[in-house]
């Protein structure tokens, strides 16, 4: 069964994502910030992270992806935010290279999601 780290400090978000990805059959675990988020992956790598990128800091979802490319072993990134469309866009850096296989912004839409998990670790095993 594939292990989902969901790191968002949205609790309503962290809560829909764990009930349809664990409608789906995925395992998922919840970190409510980066520092934590990275603990857990040292001690046991999922098999993909959805990361959000403002937490705590405006940035702190790119710093995450860019410290988990440095020093873990490849995990697959689902980027998700609303920066795009908020006041704070201009602070997301469009013209660096973020180490992430795929971005979704929120609001999220379940297809969506389901879709971009199923692609990056396949289907879970019934």
């Amino acid at each position: 069964m594939a292990r989902i780290l969901v790191v968002d400090d949205d609790p309503d978000f962290v809560e829909v994502v764990r009930l349809v990805l664990g409608a789906k059959g995925y395992q998922v675990e919840v970190a409510y910030n980066g520092e934590t988020a990275l603990e857990m992956m040292r001690e046991n790598p999922p098999d993909l992270v959805i990361l959000d990128v403002m937490m705590k800091g405006v940035l702190d979802g790119v710093y995450l992806a860019h410290t988990m490319d440095e020093e873990l072993p490849k995990i697959p990134v689902i980027m998700v935010s609303s920066i795009t469309s908020s006041p704070l866009s201009e602070l997301f850096p469009t013209d660096e290279y973020i180490p992430i296989d795929a971005w979704i912004s929120k609001p999220v839409q379940a297809e969506d999601l389901v879709r971009k998990v199923e692609e990056l670790v396949g289907k879970p095993v019934s």
